[in-house]
């Protein structure tokens, strides 16, 4: 489906093995779920690292991420503003997230995108 908004809230982390599970079950069912309540916050699209490889002036290359963090959300917002809002910050501040999950993130990055 093409990005229906002018900008994207792009946010990378990795998280340690023992918590992987948890990571992605509260991102799914919880994390995504309130943000996406929030108004001005169109669509969410979340992506991990997948090993790959590509030929490139006739050498094989490994697609590995190298340090580029393993999982990345993609928030498709109206402004930028809407992560200022008084809503944002109370949703990602609900439940299990900020006590059970985001302790176990590293490699965190975010990032703000404008269409052009």
């Amino acid at each position: 489906m093409p990005i229906a908004t002018k900008y994207l809230f792009i946010v990378s982390m990795d998280v340690t093995k023992e918590k992987e599970a948890l990571f992605n079950e509260v991102y799914d069912t919880e994390h995504v779920p309130l943000l996406l309540e929030v108004p001005g916050v169109r669509a969410v699209t979340r992506w991990k690292t997948e090993p790959a490889a590509f030929n490139l002036g006739g050498e094989r290359k490994l697609l590995d991420g190298g340090t580029a963090a393993h999982y990345v959300a993609i928030y498709e917002i109206d402004s930028p503003d809407v992560l200022l809002s008084a809503e944002w910050a109370k949703a990602a501040e609900k439940g299990r997230w900020p006590t059970e999950v985001r302790p176990f993130t590293s490699n965190r990055s975010h990032i703000v995108r404008k269409a052009v």
